[in-house]
């Protein structure tokens, strides 16, 4: 097992992962431990782009489905003199 130290760390960062830690009965450290260990193991190919995020966020409230517009013909290009 490796050692890590982080210098410069925000003190409102600090602060969070402190209570973070005292609200689950866990030290700062083993706090910090699961954050960096969570923040490291979704990969870039589990990640979703913004489409997919959204349609899986409302996929439970079904789907939506519009009547089709009317379409009209081709309108004549205008011609200029």
């Amino acid at each position: 097992m490796g050692n890590l130290t982080i210098r410069n760390l925000d003190d409102r960062v600090k602060t969070k992962i402190r209570m973070r830690a005292a609200k689950s009965g866990r030290s700062m450290e083993e706090e910090a431990r699961r954050l960096l260990t969570a923040a490291v193991r979704t990969s870039a190919s589990e990640q979703a782009g913004l489409g997919t995020a959204i349609r899986r966020r409302f996929a439970s409230l079904g789907g939506l489905a519009l009547e089709p517009l009317p379409r009209e013909g081709v309108r004549k290009p205008p011609r200029f003199k």
